[in-house]
């Protein structure tokens, strides 16, 4: 018997979402400049920086909430998401759970984690919640208690549970460790592992790089509206220059 033909090399990748030369600008002033960036099916890619670097702007637009002034935001390859208004890249499997939360205060827990669904028509809406629930325990005990009267760490947490309830292929996360406790920064990162592990792809902003960088499986560092370094986690992580930059040297 002849022996096994080696096997064929791997096709090229398709990603998730493909950021290609994009341009955003604020007015007469340019916010990111020619920004490319790719987003495997399955993967943690973050997007680490300083303040004011284009990271918010750039999740705004990847959801719609901006326009570029040019360059394409493609998911599969195939549909380029800066065509559409935001609901229908919401609609397309995109959801953002945005920097400071942004809940709505005066709507109980269970209210605002419905309207994370408001797209939806489907019959596993309230199967969805309960895997919020599994998620967030404390949201469940604390259902019908109005939002704004969370704790900081809780509000991000509704945050993110209610973005899941669109049941996303893309989850953008800005700055989940915003202004909360060491403790509780700790508690969001497990919880974002455990979303990771059930297969939701996840495109992380954060100022926190070494947590960022510990979660994630590729990152790429902006500065001043332009990718400055892209590479696997690791490598970031054991990079000089980003240790005395965003690591504390």
């Amino acid at each position: 018997m002849p022996p096994s033909p080696p096997p064929a090399p791997p096709g090229p990748r398709t990603p998730l979402l493909a950021i290609k030369d994009l341009h955003v600008s604020y007015g007469m002033i340019e916010a990111l400049h020619g920004v490319n960036i790719a987003v495997d099916q399955g993967e943690v890619v973050t997007l680490i920086g300083s303040n004011g670097a284009g990271k918010t702007t750039l999740l705004r637009t990847i959801s719609g909430l901006l326009k570029p002034a040019s360059g394409s935001i493609l998911l599969d390859e195939t549909t380029d998401l800066t065509k559409l208004p935001a609901y229908e890249i919401v609609r397309k499997g995109v959801s953002h759970s945005p920097e400071g939360r942004q809940v709505f205060a005066q709507l109980t827990i269970r209210e605002n984690l419905i309207l994370g669904a408001y797209q939806r028509h489907d019959a596993d809406i309230g199967a969805d919640m309960d895997k919020c629930f599994a998620l967030f325990p404390v949201l469940k005990e604390r259902q019908s208690q109005k939002s704004g009267t969370l704790s900081g760490g809780e509000q991000q947490m509704l945050a993110m549970g209610r973005a899941l309830m669109a049941r996303p292929r893309l989850l953008l996360l800005d700055e989940p460790s915003l202004g909360l406790a060491p403790l509780v920064v700790k508690k969001i990162f497990e919880i974002i592992r455990e979303i990771a592990a059930a297969g939701t792809t996840i495109f992380l902003v954060e100022q926190n790089a070494n947590m960022a960088l510990g979660v994630a499986k590729r990152g790429y560092v902006l500065e001043t509206g332009r990718v400055a370094l892209a590479d696997t986690a690791a490598a970031l992580l054991a990079s000089p220059a980003v240790r005395e930059a965003y690591l504390g040297g």
